[in-house]
């Protein structure tokens, strides 16, 4: 099993240089990345053996109050405080994965409007057909994540491909907060850390962040590009989210997106 908490106060401290924390570089005379162990306990006010106890796993449930004196020194946000604390706190019971019919009968009552749900491995479990005309990675039983990094159409689809890589393994971790020993989620980290250099540093850096929704900026290979919002919509008692895609009313996306959508295109043209 994994030190989760020990491996992320490792990850957050190698990032921080000795100058933002006001202490002085030492030239060549560091052998580590960041900050030392002793340092960020210090700058942290706990003892130097207790914060080592808490980077080897040994002490897995630090005080609230501890966690936030290290939040501060490591300059986390709120979403990386909160990420921090999650560490320190035992394993929730899973949620449900069950598509509730209600949501398949909503998307489905959606034929301009593409729209599907995803579990927190970032596999498609349910996509209406409006989604499935804007990109094949929309298909139920694609795996997000593996698809954005391994297929090379997606960088030429994805006209913000940098940035939707970074955010999507942030959002990954911070899906799964302290059950980084999850089966479906090794096995997923272990296949991309094997096939992508790009993913296993963005992985390493430990950055966590909120689904959210977003703008998003795609090359269409019939629609042409496509501006268009994206709700990341948390889906009640469920650990499932559901996409929506949306353009602005009266823009040259959204009249795009009404070509595309409409039934001459989904029939024929929609892309494999």
């Amino acid at each position: 099993m994994p030190h989760r908490l020990g491996d992320y106060l490792r990850a957050r401290r190698e990032q921080i240089r000795p100058a933002d924390v006001g202490l002085p570089a030492g030239g060549g005379r560091r052998r580590v990345r960041g900050l030392r162990r002793e340092e960020l306990a210090l700058l942290a006010g706990i003892s130097s053996d207790y914060y080592m106890r808490l980077e080897q796993g040994r002490d897995q449930h630090p005080s609230g109050q501890v966690l936030d004196a290290l939040a501060t020194v490591l300059r986390l946000d709120p979403e990386a405080t909160a990420y921090l604390h999650e560490l320190a706190r035992p394993v929730s019971p899973r949620r449900s994965d069950q598509v509730p019919a209600s949501i398949l009968q909503l998307i489905d009552s959606w034929p301009g409007t593409p729209a599907y749900v995803q579990d927190r491995l970032t596999n498609v479990v349910a996509a209406n057909t409006a989604a499935k005309a804007l990109g094949g990675c929309y298909a139920v039983g694609v795996n997000l994540i593996t698809t954005v990094f391994l297929d090379p159409f997606e960088r030429e689809f994805r006209l913000d491909w940098d940035e939707t890589v970074a955010d999507g393994v942030a959002v990954l971790r911070a899906s799964f907060g302290a059950e980084l020993d999850d089966p479906g989620l090794r096995e997923l980290v272990d296949h991309l850390s094997e096939r992508s250099e790009r993913f296993r540093e963005l992985w390493a850096r430990h950055d966590v962040k909120a689904r959210a929704g977003h703008m998003v900026h795609f090359a269409h290979p019939v629609a042409g590009r496509l501006d268009l919002h994206s709700e990341k919509l948390p889906i009640a008692s469920t650990s499932l989210t559901l996409v929506v895609f949306h353009a602005e009313a009266g823009t040259a996306s959204a009249a795009a997106l009404a070509a595309l959508t409409a039934d001459d295109i989904i029939s024929g043209q929609s892309p494999a």
